[in-house]
Protein backbone atom coordinates (compact mmCIF):
# COMPACT_ATOMS: atom_id res chain seq x y z
CA UNK A 1 0.00 0.00 0.00
CA UNK A 2 1.68 3.44 -0.72
CA UNK A 3 1.60 5.90 1.76
CA UNK A 4 0.45 10.03 1.79
CA UNK A 5 1.36 12.02 4.45
CA UNK A 6 -1.06 14.96 4.28
CA UNK A 7 1.83 17.43 5.10
CA UNK A 8 3.65 16.66 2.79
CA UNK A 9 1.59 16.17 -0.46
CA UNK A 10 0.32 18.92 -2.77
CA UNK A 11 -3.29 20.13 -2.17
CA UNK A 12 -3.83 19.32 -5.75
CA UNK A 13 -2.25 15.72 -5.19
CA UNK A 14 -4.54 15.32 -2.59
CA UNK A 15 -7.64 16.91 -3.76
CA UNK A 16 -7.03 14.34 -6.64
CA UNK A 17 -6.90 11.00 -4.03
CA UNK A 18 -9.79 11.98 -2.81
CA UNK A 19 -12.17 12.13 -5.44
CA UNK A 20 -11.15 8.95 -6.75
CA UNK A 21 -11.33 7.51 -3.01
CA UNK A 22 -14.45 9.11 -1.91
CA UNK A 23 -17.11 8.08 -5.00
CA UNK A 24 -19.47 8.06 -6.33
CA UNK A 25 -21.10 11.85 -4.47
CA UNK A 26 -24.27 13.25 -5.19
CA UNK A 27 -23.78 16.55 -6.69
CA UNK A 28 -25.92 19.55 -5.45
CA UNK A 29 -26.19 21.97 -8.03
CA UNK A 30 -26.58 25.03 -6.31
CA UNK A 31 -28.59 28.33 -7.33
CA UNK A 32 -27.78 31.77 -5.28
CA UNK A 33 -28.00 35.45 -5.93
CA UNK A 34 -26.08 38.00 -5.09
CA UNK A 35 -27.13 41.72 -3.42
CA UNK A 36 -27.56 43.18 -6.79
CA UNK A 37 -30.24 40.01 -7.83
CA UNK A 38 -27.50 38.66 -10.29
CA UNK A 39 -28.31 34.79 -9.97
CA UNK A 40 -25.35 32.10 -10.07
CA UNK A 41 -25.63 28.18 -10.96
CA UNK A 42 -23.14 25.93 -9.73
CA UNK A 43 -22.36 22.58 -9.27
CA UNK A 44 -20.66 21.06 -6.30
CA UNK A 45 -20.09 17.13 -5.34
CA UNK A 46 -18.81 18.02 -1.76
CA UNK A 47 -22.06 17.33 -0.61
CA UNK A 48 -24.76 15.27 1.44
CA UNK A 49 -27.99 15.24 3.93
CA UNK A 50 -27.35 15.15 7.44
CA UNK A 51 -30.69 14.64 9.37
CA UNK A 52 -34.38 15.33 8.70
CA UNK A 53 -35.04 17.32 12.25
CA UNK A 54 -34.41 20.05 11.01
CA UNK A 55 -33.45 18.82 7.38
CA UNK A 56 -29.66 19.41 7.00
CA UNK A 57 -28.04 19.92 4.05
CA UNK A 58 -24.40 21.05 3.65
CA UNK A 59 -22.17 21.10 0.69
CA UNK A 60 -18.29 22.80 0.21
CA UNK A 61 -17.71 25.58 -2.55
CA UNK A 62 -14.12 24.74 -1.43
CA UNK A 63 -11.41 27.35 -2.24
CA UNK A 64 -9.60 26.75 -5.48
CA UNK A 65 -6.73 24.77 -4.98
CA UNK A 66 -4.44 27.02 -7.34
CA UNK A 67 -4.58 30.69 -5.49
CA UNK A 68 -7.20 29.83 -2.51
CA UNK A 69 -9.91 31.81 -4.31
CA UNK A 70 -13.44 31.87 -3.57
CA UNK A 71 -16.22 31.18 -5.94
CA UNK A 72 -19.46 33.11 -6.43
CA UNK A 73 -21.01 30.80 -4.80
CA UNK A 74 -19.68 31.38 -1.57
CA UNK A 75 -19.52 35.00 -2.22
CA UNK A 76 -23.16 35.25 -2.59
CA UNK A 77 -24.29 33.15 0.06
CA UNK A 78 -22.26 35.47 2.49
CA UNK A 79 -24.42 38.38 0.84
CA UNK A 80 -27.79 36.39 1.23
CA UNK A 81 -27.53 32.95 2.88
CA UNK A 82 -30.18 31.45 0.79
CA UNK A 83 -30.07 28.57 -1.58
CA UNK A 84 -31.68 26.38 -4.29
CA UNK A 85 -29.96 22.69 -4.21
CA UNK A 86 -31.46 21.12 -7.17
CA UNK A 87 -30.55 17.28 -7.74
CA UNK A 88 -28.37 16.43 -10.85
CA UNK A 89 -29.92 13.92 -13.78
CA UNK A 90 -28.56 11.83 -16.81
CA UNK A 91 -30.98 14.38 -18.86
CA UNK A 92 -29.15 17.44 -17.81
CA UNK A 93 -25.61 16.82 -17.05
CA UNK A 94 -24.01 17.58 -19.62
CA UNK A 95 -25.28 20.86 -19.26
CA UNK A 96 -24.76 20.78 -15.41
CA UNK A 97 -21.17 20.60 -16.26
CA UNK A 98 -20.97 23.85 -18.47
CA UNK A 99 -22.76 25.38 -15.89
CA UNK A 100 -19.52 24.97 -13.27
CA UNK A 101 -17.61 26.88 -16.08
CA UNK A 102 -15.51 29.77 -13.91
CA UNK A 103 -17.56 32.55 -16.16
CA UNK A 104 -16.98 35.94 -14.75
CA UNK A 105 -19.20 37.80 -11.76
CA UNK A 106 -22.15 38.52 -13.28
CA UNK A 107 -22.44 36.05 -15.85
CA UNK A 108 -26.35 33.88 -15.68
CA UNK A 109 -25.22 30.24 -16.02
CA UNK A 110 -28.83 29.86 -16.59
CA UNK A 111 -28.65 31.42 -19.86
CA UNK A 112 -24.74 29.84 -20.42
CA UNK A 113 -26.23 26.06 -19.92
CA UNK A 114 -29.41 26.66 -20.97
CA UNK A 115 -31.12 26.27 -17.82
CA UNK A 116 -34.81 27.79 -16.89
CA UNK A 117 -35.14 29.58 -13.83
CA UNK A 118 -38.60 29.28 -12.39
CA UNK A 119 -39.74 31.80 -8.90
CA UNK A 120 -38.78 29.66 -5.48
CA UNK A 121 -41.59 30.38 -2.82
CA UNK A 122 -40.07 30.79 0.07
CA UNK A 123 -36.23 32.50 -0.62
CA UNK A 124 -35.13 34.98 -3.81
CA UNK A 125 -32.61 31.85 -5.30
CA UNK A 126 -34.26 30.70 -8.32
CA UNK A 127 -34.82 26.98 -8.85
CA UNK A 128 -33.81 24.71 -12.23
CA UNK A 129 -36.92 23.59 -13.79
CA UNK A 130 -35.44 20.93 -15.72
CA UNK A 131 -34.55 19.44 -12.22
CA UNK A 132 -37.04 16.82 -11.01
CA UNK A 133 -36.39 17.40 -7.19
CA UNK A 134 -35.31 21.42 -5.83
CA UNK A 135 -35.01 22.06 -1.99
CA UNK A 136 -35.43 25.53 -1.11
CA UNK A 137 -33.25 26.30 1.80
CA UNK A 138 -31.73 28.68 4.32
CA UNK A 139 -28.21 28.88 4.56
CA UNK A 140 -28.03 28.39 9.13
CA UNK A 141 -24.30 28.31 9.20
CA UNK A 142 -21.25 29.07 6.81
CA UNK A 143 -18.09 27.13 8.32
CA UNK A 144 -14.92 28.00 7.05
CA UNK A 145 -11.64 25.45 7.68
CA UNK A 146 -9.12 27.46 6.32
CA UNK A 147 -7.67 30.10 3.86
CA UNK A 148 -5.67 27.93 1.94
CA UNK A 149 -5.84 26.54 -1.53
CA UNK A 150 -8.43 23.67 -1.35
CA UNK A 151 -9.61 24.88 2.11
CA UNK A 152 -13.60 24.09 2.76
CA UNK A 153 -16.00 26.20 3.10
CA UNK A 154 -18.92 24.31 4.23
CA UNK A 155 -22.50 25.84 3.87
CA UNK A 156 -25.09 24.32 6.10
CA UNK A 157 -28.61 24.52 5.02
CA UNK A 158 -32.26 24.17 6.51
CA UNK A 159 -34.85 22.84 3.75
CA UNK A 160 -37.51 25.03 4.49
CA UNK A 161 -39.61 23.30 0.96
CA UNK A 162 -38.70 20.87 -0.99
CA UNK A 163 -40.43 20.63 -4.77
CA UNK A 164 -40.35 16.75 -6.34
CA UNK A 165 -41.82 15.87 -10.03
CA UNK A 166 -44.72 13.46 -9.48
CA UNK A 167 -43.36 11.47 -12.53
CA UNK A 168 -40.32 10.26 -11.21
CA UNK A 169 -42.32 8.25 -8.23
CA UNK A 170 -43.53 5.06 -7.55
CA UNK A 171 -46.88 4.15 -6.92
CA UNK A 172 -46.09 4.15 -3.28
CA UNK A 173 -45.03 8.04 -3.48
CA UNK A 174 -41.09 7.19 -3.43
CA UNK A 175 -38.79 8.46 -6.01
CA UNK A 176 -38.26 5.55 -8.19
CA UNK A 177 -34.05 5.48 -8.95
CA UNK A 178 -35.08 4.13 -12.34
CA UNK A 179 -37.60 7.24 -12.95
CA UNK A 180 -35.28 9.57 -11.22
CA UNK A 181 -32.00 8.85 -13.53
CA UNK A 182 -29.89 10.18 -11.15
CA UNK A 183 -25.98 10.88 -11.73
CA UNK A 184 -23.56 10.76 -9.00
CA UNK A 185 -19.74 12.70 -9.18
CA UNK A 186 -16.28 10.38 -9.17
CA UNK A 187 -12.96 11.37 -9.76
CA UNK A 188 -11.31 13.33 -13.53
CA UNK A 189 -14.02 13.11 -15.93
CA UNK A 190 -15.82 10.90 -14.64
CA UNK A 191 -19.25 10.32 -13.52
CA UNK A 192 -21.83 6.91 -12.79
CA UNK A 193 -25.57 6.33 -13.65
CA UNK A 194 -28.03 5.79 -10.30
CA UNK A 195 -29.89 3.46 -12.23
CA UNK A 196 -30.17 0.94 -14.73
CA UNK A 197 -27.21 -1.58 -14.15
CA UNK A 198 -25.32 0.96 -11.44
CA UNK A 199 -27.75 0.01 -9.04
CA UNK A 200 -28.80 -3.14 -7.06
CA UNK A 201 -29.84 -4.14 -3.63
CA UNK A 202 -28.50 -4.81 -0.28
CA UNK A 203 -31.35 -6.23 2.08
CA UNK A 204 -30.91 -4.20 5.60
CA UNK A 205 -30.68 -5.98 8.46
CA UNK A 206 -32.78 -3.32 10.86
CA UNK A 207 -36.20 -5.56 11.19
CA UNK A 208 -34.07 -8.62 12.26
CA UNK A 209 -30.61 -10.04 13.73
CA UNK A 210 -28.43 -12.17 11.22
CA UNK A 211 -26.81 -14.58 12.97
CA UNK A 212 -22.85 -13.10 11.51
CA UNK A 213 -20.27 -14.83 9.69
CA UNK A 214 -18.67 -15.99 12.41
CA UNK A 215 -21.77 -18.19 12.85
CA UNK A 216 -21.05 -20.12 9.44
CA UNK A 217 -19.02 -23.19 9.94
CA UNK A 218 -15.76 -23.22 8.91
CA UNK A 219 -15.85 -24.79 5.67
CA UNK A 220 -18.32 -22.37 4.30
CA UNK A 221 -16.60 -19.49 6.15
CA UNK A 222 -13.05 -20.15 5.11
CA UNK A 223 -14.04 -21.18 1.26
CA UNK A 224 -11.92 -20.40 -1.15
CA UNK A 225 -14.83 -19.94 -3.56
CA UNK A 226 -17.04 -17.72 -1.69
CA UNK A 227 -16.30 -13.73 -1.61
CA UNK A 228 -16.90 -11.64 1.44
CA UNK A 229 -19.89 -10.41 -0.42
CA UNK A 230 -21.17 -14.20 -0.44
CA UNK A 231 -20.06 -14.81 3.15
CA UNK A 232 -22.07 -11.18 4.28
CA UNK A 233 -25.59 -12.62 2.44
CA UNK A 234 -25.27 -15.75 4.43
CA UNK A 235 -24.39 -14.32 7.63
CA UNK A 236 -27.49 -12.48 7.61
CA UNK A 237 -29.88 -14.57 7.99
CA UNK A 238 -31.52 -14.80 11.50
CA UNK A 239 -30.86 -18.98 12.22
CA UNK A 240 -29.25 -21.64 10.24
CA UNK A 241 -31.95 -24.31 8.88
CA UNK A 242 -32.48 -27.18 10.41
CA UNK A 243 -32.12 -30.89 8.77
CA UNK A 244 -35.49 -31.00 7.49
CA UNK A 245 -35.21 -27.69 5.78
CA UNK A 246 -32.36 -28.90 4.50
CA UNK A 247 -33.25 -31.80 3.26
CA UNK A 248 -36.78 -30.20 1.65
CA UNK A 249 -34.52 -27.74 -0.13
CA UNK A 250 -32.52 -30.29 -1.47
CA UNK A 251 -35.29 -32.10 -3.56
CA UNK A 252 -36.67 -29.22 -4.90
CA UNK A 253 -35.54 -29.21 -9.22
CA UNK A 254 -33.29 -26.89 -9.09
CA UNK A 255 -30.73 -28.41 -6.48
CA UNK A 256 -31.29 -31.84 -7.44
CA UNK A 257 -30.81 -31.68 -10.91
CA UNK A 258 -28.00 -30.19 -9.80
CA UNK A 259 -26.53 -32.84 -7.06
CA UNK A 260 -27.25 -35.55 -9.82
CA UNK A 261 -25.13 -34.47 -11.69
CA UNK A 262 -21.94 -33.60 -9.40
CA UNK A 263 -19.44 -36.68 -9.35
CA UNK A 264 -16.84 -37.89 -6.68
CA UNK A 265 -13.84 -35.64 -7.59
CA UNK A 266 -11.44 -33.50 -5.74
CA UNK A 267 -13.31 -30.95 -7.15
CA UNK A 268 -16.79 -31.81 -5.83
CA UNK A 269 -16.63 -29.54 -2.94
CA UNK A 270 -15.42 -26.52 -5.10
CA UNK A 271 -17.84 -27.28 -7.49
CA UNK A 272 -20.81 -26.82 -5.04
CA UNK A 273 -19.21 -23.69 -3.23
CA UNK A 274 -19.31 -22.18 -7.24
CA UNK A 275 -23.03 -23.06 -7.66
CA UNK A 276 -23.58 -21.75 -4.21
CA UNK A 277 -22.44 -18.55 -5.31
CA UNK A 278 -23.93 -17.94 -8.31
CA UNK A 279 -27.57 -19.15 -6.26
CA UNK A 280 -26.68 -15.98 -3.83
CA UNK A 281 -25.80 -14.10 -7.16
CA UNK A 282 -29.19 -14.49 -8.01
CA UNK A 283 -30.89 -13.70 -4.25
CA UNK A 284 -31.44 -17.49 -3.63
CA UNK A 285 -30.12 -17.66 -0.20
CA UNK A 286 -31.41 -20.18 1.52
CA UNK A 287 -30.91 -22.79 -0.95
CA UNK A 288 -27.23 -21.80 -1.11
CA UNK A 289 -27.25 -22.07 2.60
CA UNK A 290 -29.24 -25.54 2.54
CA UNK A 291 -26.71 -26.65 -0.03
CA UNK A 292 -23.30 -25.76 1.61
CA UNK A 293 -24.64 -26.62 5.40
CA UNK A 294 -25.37 -30.74 3.54
CA UNK A 295 -22.14 -31.20 2.65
Amino acid sequence: MLRFDTKEISSLKLHQLLLGAISPRPIAFASTIDANGVPNLSPFSFFNAFGVNPTTLIFSPARRNRDATTKHTYQNIKEIPEVVINVVTFDIVQQVSLASTEYGKGINEFEKAGFTPIQSEMIRPFRVKESPVQFECKVREVLETGEGGGSANLIICEVLLTHVDENILDNKGIIDPEKARLVGRMGGDYYCKAFGDGIFKVQKPLERMGIGIDCLPDHIRLSKDLTGNDLGKLGNVEVLPGKEEISISLNTILLKEFLEKLVESPEKQKQIHQFAADLLEQGKVHEALCLLLAQ
